[in-house]
């Protein structure tokens, strides 16, 4: 028989095995459910876009020198001469200019919206300076800076991912798009539905 000194020994460790294997059982999941946690957690907000750049410099597609505003770019001599001036002869036309103005994220740089010599159309930004961020996009708004704070309200067009934090970036605007129903140009973060920054868009005074 077990006197009483080896029964209080017994009796003592007992509980030291309940609690070790306790805390394995604990301590396992609870562990595998942080890690999950923290992986989905990098992925959603990703942090390190805090403290890096992506510059881009972009030329304007097909032209050599900048456009001056309101005007084509290449002189038309069918015009000079009594007959209306050819597409293929037109430059670059700014239609619209803006300015970025500061929302969730310190945004600045401009933006216009030219007609090239083809008819299309795009949409520049330059010497932008922002920071980067999860799912950025660029928008044409039909509200104005102000108010896009609040949202990119109704018949917005999206043109694409944000090339870069910093530098110029041109950005297709869809065929057939009227601009001047457009009055800010936006950088969008499409995961948290917040602007970054935002510019009006005046149109150029030919």
């Amino acid at each position: 028989m077990m006197g009483p000194a080896g029964r209080g020994r017994s009796a003592r460790c007992l509980p030291e095995v309940s609690v070790s294997r306790l805390s394995r059982r604990t301590v396992v999941p609870v562990l595998l459910v942080l890690t999950v946690v923290a992986g989905l957690g990098l992925f959603w907000f990703q942090p390190w876009k805090a403290f890096t750049d992506t510059t881009v410099d972009e030329a304007l597609s097909g032209v050599s020198a900048p456009a001056s505003k309101g005007e084509p770019a290449v002189k038309d001599t069918a015009g000079m001469n009594g007959g209306e001036p050819s597409t293929k002869d037109r430059g670059p036309v700014d239609l619209a200019e803006g300015r970025f103005v500061t929302h969730e994220h310190d945004t600045s740089g401009t933006v216009r919206t030219i007609r090239l010599a083809d008819g299309s159309q795009v949409l520049r930004i330059e010497d932008l300076k922002s920071s980067q961020g999860p799912d950025l996009r660029v928008y044409l708004s039909t509200r104005d800076p102000a108010a896009v704070e609040a949202g990119l309200g109704d018949g917005d067009i999206a043109l694409g991912r944000l090339k870069g934090n910093l530098g110029n970036q041109n950005y297709t605007v869809p065929a057939g798009t009227d601009l001047s129903r457009f009055r800010s140009a936006v950088i969008w973060c499409e995961r948290f539905a917040v602007s970054f920054g935002a510019a009006g868009l005046a149109p150029v005074k030919g």
